[in-house]
């Protein structure tokens, strides 16, 4: 709410300054070709007269008769309440009796009313038009805010189930680890719940959070993977958006481990400067097709909310090597 009270007090700044300079323009080029300080006043005042009923007329279209008749179907009152304002707007040319001037100033004080009365015409047409294109873009913001979210949701249930899945395997095991782990858990949730609803985060938050979820996602691996986490943070106060890269983790460990097999999860995050470089590699071990554990979740999910959030700032690599390695590369722009 705050951000658009400042947007629309700048706006309302620059339609100001805007329609200022407009109405000082022929003073300023009256002062500047004459230097006669009486010749600029003039100017001043002929174009207050002209000019104010259609900057009048402008402003009371944007910010009142568009908004609260135009936007709520009331075209009937919008019109007349435009009839009324063009006429009150003009009412000192119409009030003139021009009747006592020669023909040739009567016909040419009539076009002037005409020129009036279709610059304030023009006016509430350049308010309407404005007031769309802002209408417009405020819906596609809404719609990716809202795209964005309903993305982001899906990640916060879903690392929640896999890892419960690991605690409760751990539970038959080992009881004081297990202890340990849901601590960890409830870092992850509190981080999860408090922290991810803003737009960014701080970098080092991040971080903390992604050497939380691998701990607890190692759980699930035994003596036969091995797991390798690097992170380097050059300025942890740096902002990045929340749970970017987790659904990439969380897929090196789904693909990545087989109980039976070596596999090896090679994880590396790096800031350089505003530039973020995260890679990672995890052995090819794909899940059978009837495990349908976190599917919809991973690789199409963090791209499209860098398509979202980054656009145009971030590269994309991923590949299978010969070696049967999956590796997923990403450089972003903060």
């Amino acid at each position: 709410m705050k951000q658009i009270r400042r947007k629309d007090a700048w706006l309302f700044a620059a339609q100001m300054l805007l329609l200022s300079l407009i109405m000082l323009s022929p003073a300023l080029i009256s002062y500047i070709s004459s230097g006669s300080g009486k010749l600029a006043v003039d100017s001043l005042w002929i174009a207050v007269y002209w000019l104010a009923p259609t900057m009048g007329v402008y402003l009371l279209n944007f910010y009142l008769l568009i908004p609260h008749l135009w936007f709520r179907h009331g075209y009937w009152l919008f019109g007349v309440a435009n009839a009324g304002l063009i006429i009150v707007g003009n009412l000192h040319l119409f009030s003139n009796n021009i009747s006592s001037l020669p023909d040739y100033a009567r016909a040419g004080f009539s076009s002037f009313i005409i020129i009036s009365v279709l610059l304030c015409m023009m006016a509430i047409g350049i308010a309407l038009s404005i007031r769309y294109l802002m209408r417009q873009q405020e819906r596609k913001q809404k719609e990716v805010e809202a795209e964005l979210a309903w993305l982001k949701n899906q990640i916060n249930p879903h690392f929640l189930f896999n890892t419960l899945n690991n605690i409760s395997s751990l539970a038959q095991i080992d009881g004081d680890e297990t202890q340990e782990a849901i601590m960890q858990l409830s870092d992850l949730l509190r981080y999860a719940m408090y922290e991810t609803n803003k737009p960014r985060v701080r970098l080092d938050g991040e971080v903390d959070f992604m050497r939380n979820y691998i701990e607890l996602m190692k759980l699930r691996c035994n003596e036969m993977t091995t797991v390798s986490a690097q992170f380097h943070v050059e300025e942890p106060q740096s902002e990045v958006a929340p749970l970017l890269f987790i659904s990439l983790i969380e897929n090196a460990f789904k693909h990545g481990i087989n109980s039976n097999e070596p596999a090896t999860i090679n994880i590396r995050l790096e800031q350089q400067g505003q530039t973020l470089l995260f890679d990672c590699d995890n052995t090819n071990n794909p899940k059978p097709t009837k495990d349908r554990s976190g599917s919809g979740i991973g690789l199409d999910n963090t791209r499209r909310r860098l398509d979202l959030l980054y656009p145009g700032r971030y590269t994309w690599e991923q590949a299978l090597t010969p070696e049967n390695i999956y590796h997923v590369s990403i450089c972003v722009k903060l």
